[in-house]
């Protein structure tokens, strides 16, 4: 069961959402079959959008996460609506890299550094919100908060893990947000920087039996926090017949023409969950 919490401190100026996140990760597993390091960048993205997704206010708002680092994973896109449930794709999820210098898993390798990361909010205005910030590491959770301070200027702390099991499924995944609230004063950020200074690891915490309520509350040490609601998140797509048959309209009438004179049934994959629909030509004339 994946879940998120979110607490908040005694004096309302510190807001942390921590997410436990291993079943959604070990989906991503199943459906995408990722490498080690595919997973973990894809749970790391995937996690971060849990959390910033479960931060959106209406119940049609939409969370887009786009990466393109220029690296082996091509352009990942992580999708979440306001409860936090997930879905996401990668142009490469099945290649695999030696670990890294430090001996983990190279997430920056796979990702790559020189790039963007995109942030996209859909709150049913005329345009949606859109930002992109230069990577900083590629290691998912330092862009994450780079982007906090360079396109929200919200002072922010984001940490996020992703442990594989010797047989590629997912042992632990998960992640936290803390974020400082207006009026934000010296004090607090002096407060928050001394409470994480010694934080172990997300997976460290995760292996050890803290669940999201605790690690939740752990990144509010000081603060004299208290949880605000918490419920299940879920890997799921929102993909449809009907979805496809709008996607098939827009390759024109040429193009749908020329597919229906093939005399062959149409599939078409999505992406996110890898669900497949087949058309015959008939059904592709209609359209």
């Amino acid at each position: 069961m994946s879940k998120i919490v979110r607490a908040l401190s005694a004096d309302g100026s510190v807001l942390c959402a921590a997410a436990d996140t291993k079943d959604i990760v070990n989906e991503i597993y199943k459906i995408h079959k990722t490498t080690p390091v595919a997973s973990a960048a894809l749970g790391r993205l995937s996690t971060a959008a849990v959390i910033m997704g479960s931060m959106m206010k209406n119940e049609k708002d939409l969370l887009t996460l786009r990466v393109d680092g220029k690296g082996a994973a091509g352009i990942i896109t992580v999708s979440a609506d306001y409860r936090g449930n997930v879905r996401c794709c990668a142009g490469n999820c099945n290649v695999d890299l030696p670990l890294n210098e430090k001996g983990k898993l190279d997430v920056a390798g796979y990702v790559g550094k020189d790039g963007l990361l995109g942030v996209i909010r859909d709150t049913g205005l005329k345009e949606p919100y859109a930002a992109q910030v230069p990577l900083v590491s590629g290691e998912i959770a330092e862009d994450i908060t780079s982007y906090y301070a360079v396109s929200e200027q919200i002072p922010t702390v984001c940490a996020l893990g992703v442990l594989v099991d010797v047989d590629w499924s997912i042992k632990a995944a998960g992640g936290y947000l803390i974020q400082l609230l207006p009026p934000v004063s010296e004090e607090t950020i002096r407060l928050v920087e001394q409470s994480i200074k010694d934080i172990p690891a997300v997976t460290e915490m995760l292996e050890s039996g803290m669940g999201a309520e605790e690690i939740a509350l752990r990144g509010l040490r000081g603060f004299g926090g208290n949880v605000l609601d918490e419920w299940e998140v879920f890997y799921k797509c929102d993909c449809s017949r009907s979805r496809t048959e709008e996607l098939l309209v827009s390759l024109g009438k040429e193009e749908l023409r020329k597919l229906a004179e093939t005399n062959e049934k149409i599939e078409v994959c999505c992406h996110f969950c890898d669900k497949k629909y087949y058309f015959e030509p008939n059904e592709i004339k209609i359209i």
